[in-house]
Parts: C-alpha cells; structure tokens; sequence
C-alpha cells in the first residue's frame, strides 16, 4: 500500500456521522501547517446558521457567512467554504491549543475539536561511551546519550541496552522529547524524537571493542619490554659484588 506524505499540510480527514464527543490531538512540526476537517456533516440553514472555527473556546479564528477572517488570524488561517474545513498556516508554539468548529443557530452543535501541539524539531542527540569492559569474551560498554537537557545511561553488549541511570523519558504522547538507546546492525544508536521528528547518533559495536583490546595490548606489550632492564642490572651489580668481596 502506497504512503503519501504531506511535508508542507497535515491532511487529516476525519468524517463522522455522530457529533465529537471529544478533541482529537494533533502533533504539527513548528512552522508547518495544518488542516482540520469538520468532523460530521455540516448543513447550514440559510440565514439562521453560522459556523465559526475558534481557538481555546474565547478566541475566533474564522466564520460564515459570511466569510472573514478574524484580525489575528488574517494571513495565518483559512476558511475553505465548500466544506467549512480549516488551514492553519505556518504554526508557532503560541498557536497549540484547543480548535473547535462550532454551528450556532437555533440549535448550537460542536462539529470539530482538535488539540493542536506545535513542537521543534528535535536537536541531534550525543552519545558518549563511558566504558568499556571485556568478561568471558563478550565485550560490555556503558554508554550515555544526551540531547536537550535529558539524558540517559544504559548498559549495552552486543545484542541489547537496558537502562541504569539518567533522567525519566519522555512518554509517547508527551510533548517531551523521548531519548532511547538500543543495538540495531552492529551499532549501538543514541535515538532523539519527538511526535513529529527525530535524529540519531551512533557508535559501530567492533570499533569500540576494536579499540579497546588495542589499548590492552599496547599496555601489556610495555609492560613486558620494561621489565628485563632493572632484572639484568640487579644481576650484573650482585655479581661484580661477589668477585670484588662487596
């Protein structure tokens, strides 16, 4: 099944026969834009109903009839007639809250509720190695990735990460950014997101390791070289010693 993708307009077409019953969370990328549907069938009665789109219950966003925009939304929002949908452009942080369509007339009905959360882009995420330790021939690392002000420490080996420390994640329907750490293709990956981005830094498994038993080695092979020296001149002064009556 083929995906469309929309990296300009959130398309979100959500049609009921049944009015809402409650708002339906939206997560929109900041400066993006955003389109929102009525929510059940929408007949208005010639000059008794009228529609209006508003934000946080207080604040109108557009109306018709007749069609206008509302001053602090002129250039920013968007009232398309033929089926009393909604375009907001360019979205900030200020713009996340509660949109509701709401029919007045005779009889009021809410016919849209949508809770809009406006979220940055993520930053790229730092993962840093903090250890790295060999038993039984499997390699183990300690590793801490970081990104906006959270962090989180796992403990990793070949195959699997599992946290020991750093602060709590974020929850998927929160708006704070979610860190993880996990091994995928031979690398263990730092992965930043929120609902509407991500970004990732990783570490390859046998470059770390790698470079762990080449440090070992290079400190046992001084080692050994160091050692024969003060040996051989321990010797040499005992003997001398013992010919001339030290």
């Amino acid at each position: 099944m083929a995906t469309l993708c929309f990296p300009i307009a959130i398309l979100l077409t959500l049609l009921h026969q049944a009015e809402p019953s409650a708002e339906t969370s939206v997560f929109v990328l900041k400066g993006q834009n955003v389109h929102l549907n009525v929510q059940t069938n929408v007949t208005l009665k010639e000059d008794v109903d009228v529609i209006f789109w508003k934000f946080n219950t207080l604040d109108n966003v557009v109306k018709y009839p007749p069609n206008v925009t509302f001053e602090r939304y002129r250039g920013r929002a968007e009232l398309m007639v033929g089926n009393f949908s909604l375009l907001l452009k360019n979205l900030q942080e200020g713009d996340s809250g509660l949109y509701e369509a709401v029919v007045t007339g005779n009889n009021d009905r809410n016919v849209a509720a949508y809770l809009i959360k406006v979220q940055e882009r993520v930053e790229p995420p730092v993962l840093t190695v903090n250890s790295v330790s060999s038993i039984n021939g499997t390699c183990n690392m300690t590793v801490t990735c970081r990104g906006q002000n959270i962090s989180v420490t796992s403990s990793c080996n070949s195959s699997t990460c599992s946290q020991v420390g750093g602060e709590s994640r974020g929850a998927e329907t929160s708006t704070v950014p979610l860190l993880s750490v996990y091994v995928a293709g031979g690398s263990i990956i730092c992965n930043h997101s929120n609902q509407v981005s991500w970004a990732n830094d990783t570490k390859e498994i046998k470059t770390i390791c790698h470079e762990k038993e080449g440090n070992k080695e290079d400190h046992n092979y001084a080692v050994t070289v160091g050692m024969p020296g003060p040996i051989v001149h321990v010797i040499i002064i005992f003997v001398g010693c013992a010919l001339i009556g030290c």
